[in-house]
């Protein structure tokens, strides 16, 4: 079973950057980073899902006085997901929220990216079961649909 793990990741992906790393997907964006940060933020909501933490280094860098690109990582999960995933695994909730990674461009637009959330939980499928299997597999189908929804 574990080895169908990283196979079903491919398949549920669209797009694949030829540099992302194992488990990510990678969405390039034609919006900006500000657009494309409330669009994620509005796609998460639209899916069921919950923004549940926001960090990153961009702001706190400009208050003292230093322009980097946007950078933000977009924590997302809901209660049913975290129960369920309690229910087959304590560790794997180390795990929740899973995260976006939103960056600004040298061009001006953005790209999502996140790690799959089969990827995520990969090192709790022994503990957790086909149960387990399959709250990732629903969550790579809601993570997929946030990232092809806020790029669109």
């Amino acid at each position: 079973m574990k080895a169908l793990i990283p196979l079903l990741c491919l398949i549920a992906l669209p797009v694949w950057a030829q540099d992302a790393p194992t488990g990510w997907a990678v969405l390039p964006a034609d919006k900006t980073y500000s657009e494309l940060v409330d669009a994620t933020k509005a796609a998460i909501k639209d899916n069921g899902l919950i923004v549940v933490t926001q960090a990153g280094p961009t702001k706190a860098a400009a208050a003292r006085g230093i322009t980097i690109p946007g950078n933000l990582v977009i924590g997302a999960f809901n209660n049913d997901y975290a129960v369920r995933v309690l229910e087959t695994s304590t560790n794997a909730m180390i795990e929740a929220p899973i995260r976006f990674y939103v960056t600004e461009n040298e061009d001006g637009t953005a790209t999502l990216s996140y790690k799959t959330p089969s990827f995520v939980f990969a090192p709790y499928m022994a503990e957790g079961g086909q149960v387990l299997q399959d709250i990732a597999a629903e969550l790579d189908t809601a993570f997929q649909s946030v990232a092809e929804e806020a790029v669109k």
